[in-house]
């Protein structure tokens, strides 16, 4: 019996993260790698990119963008869990909401106006 409750709840913890979107505008480079399929040297691009020239719209604006980032590839990485754009924008306020209520800690970053999520671990 423990042992079905036991795979149980790791079953329901293995979704959750897997459904926790990383929002290509709001990351930092630590989000960006936990994404598989992302490493350093991807993470950098596309931090150096938006940087320097703003957020991603959309995702075709993230693949035009960064090198190395074709169709095929940023559909993975959504799949993944990559947000980018509205979409984005949408799946990261849900994040925030669901870890507000789950004790983690939602501030605004005064340079940014989306706000970052900090799970407390």
């Amino acid at each position: 019996m423990f042992r079905k409750i036991l795979v149980t709840a790791a079953m329901l913890a293995a979704f959750g993260h897997a459904y926790a979107a990383v929002d290509v505008n709001t990351a930092n480079e630590d989000a960006l790698r936990g994404i598989k399929g992302i490493g350093p040297a991807k993470a950098k691009a596309i931090l150096d990119e938006r940087t320097a020239h703003g957020p991603f719209k959309d995702p075709a604006d993230l693949g035009k963008r960064v090198k190395g980032m074709g169709g095929h590839t940023v559909e993975r990485l959504q799949a993944e869990g990559l947000a980018v754009g509205p979409a984005g924008a949408a799946a990261n306020a849900q994040t925030a909401a669901s870890s507000q209520a789950k004790g983690t800690t939602v501030s605004a970053d005064a340079s940014k106006a989306n706000p970052t999520v900090t799970v407390k671990k």
